[in-house]
């Protein structure tokens, strides 16, 4: 059976145990899928930053949750953006390689080194992770940009898709 989209689970890192979107700061992944939605992976913006705006960043894991077949050429790439005119995300893979476990920042104000973030806005620009194989994962990590002054928005969305190839 081919790998189906539900085999493809963002997970947080931070430790196996970590259920904290806010300690996802690289680290081993945890056992914790990203629900839907941004502030389940970022906290919801505080009028502080929103008046001074801020940049911060979070790691997360594309797993590979197939029993047997590889994600093969996977990529990344983010499908919709945020509607706020205030926000926006990039994305970069992250500095381990396939199975590794991730830099860990300081905290969330403190960028990865390495990495290249992008705006990857389309399967044309989408970023490499390589081939993923079964039962294991690659680091990805998220840039979310709030402009000063933003205005105060709910609900912020954005969609990263995964796409790759199988043998099957």
């Amino acid at each position: 059976m081919p790998i189906a989209p539900t085999d493809i689970e963002f997970r947080l890192s931070g430790g196996g145990s970590n259920t904290d979107p806010n300690a996802s700061l690289g680290g081993a992944k945890s056992s914790t899928e990203i629900g839907t939605g941004l502030h389940n992976l970022f906290d919801i913006v505080g009028s502080a930053e929103s008046a001074a705006g801020d940049t911060e960043y979070r790691c997360f894991y594309v797993h590979n949750a197939h029993a047997t077949l590889d994600l093969e050429n996977a990529v990344i790439y983010i499908q919709s953006n945020t509607p706020s005119a205030d926000t926006s995300v990039e994305i970069a893979v992250g500095s381990s390689a396939v199975n590794g476990t991730e830099q860990t920042v300081a905290n969330e104000s403190t960028a990865p080194t390495g990495v290249t973030f992008s705006s990857a806005a389309n399967l044309g620009a989408a970023l490499a992770l390589g081939t993923i194989p079964a039962g294991e994962h690659r680091a990805v990590w998220v840039k979310r940009i709030v402009s000063a002054d933003a205005a105060a928005y709910n609900d912020d969305q954005v969609t990263l898709r995964v796409q790759g190839d199988t043998a099957a």
